[in-house]
């Protein structure tokens, strides 16, 4: 079976208040990104990365790369304007038979385990995606009338990445046409009438769009 790991990272900091994309900025000694890529390549030596950014950021990855002297072996894409079109773009590097992960660059604290537990069920039943419970009390609020209620936390979950699919699902999910409901690609995949498996993820992968979560990220490193 072969396997890939799509790696999309076309953030531009703006919430973290950052002069570079967050996906760039230092983690204990390294970019963020190189985290990201590293876990992938410590879960499955034989992985192929695929590597999705925007056109004004190759070179500065190519620099950053030679200066820590990063040699996890990886293809890079151009990005494109909504995640749809970048993952679109990595797609043209896989092939039919194999197990595709999707996952934010800026989720470098994705554990082994999580990672593993998603191919192994997406090569089951065909797709797989890590969730964690909601732990907080939500409340609906109508964007109508602003009315809101309180509504059972245990029916909802927290979607996390890397979301796995046997390529050939993802292939053809992909030919559709690009929707603004398509927040992730487990919604891709569901507009093809595809039932989206869960698998239990780790609650400290956490997805770096603040000042704060570099600061936990930092933290949860040691």
């Amino acid at each position: 079976m072969l396997k890939y790991a799509i790696i999309v990272a076309g953030g531009k900091g703006e919430r973290m208040g950052a002069n570079v994309p967050k996906q760039f900025l230092n983690l204990k000694g390294k970019p963020v990104l190189m985290h990201t890529i590293e876990k992938f390549k410590t879960a499955f030596p034989d992985i192929q990365i695929i590597l999705a950014l925007p056109n004004n950021q190759m070179d500065y990855w190519e620099v950053l790369c030679k200066d820590h002297s990063f040699d996890v072996s990886h293809k890079v894409v151009t990005g494109g304007e909504a995640r749809f079109y970048s993952v679109k773009n990595a797609l043209t590097f896989v092939q039919e038979e194999g197990v595709v992960a999707v996952h934010d660059g800026v989720r470098p604290l994705v554990s082994e385990a999580t990672i593993k537990k998603c191919f192994e069920i997406a090569l089951e039943k065909g797709n797989a995606i890590p969730v964690v419970d909601v732990v907080d009390s939500l409340r609906f609020v109508s964007k109508q009338d602003g009315e809101n209620k309180a509504v059972p936390r245990s029916c909802y979950k927290i979607v996390q990445t890397p979301q796995c699919f046997q390529s050939a699902l993802l292939l053809k999910a992909y030919e559709q046409e690009f929707d603004s409901a398509f927040t992730d690609d487990a919604s891709v995949v569901e507009r093809l009438g595809t039932t989206i498996h869960l698998v239990e993820g780790n609650r400290e992968n956490i997805k770096i769009t603040t000042a704060e979560d570099l600061m936990i990220a930092e933290a949860l490193l040691g």
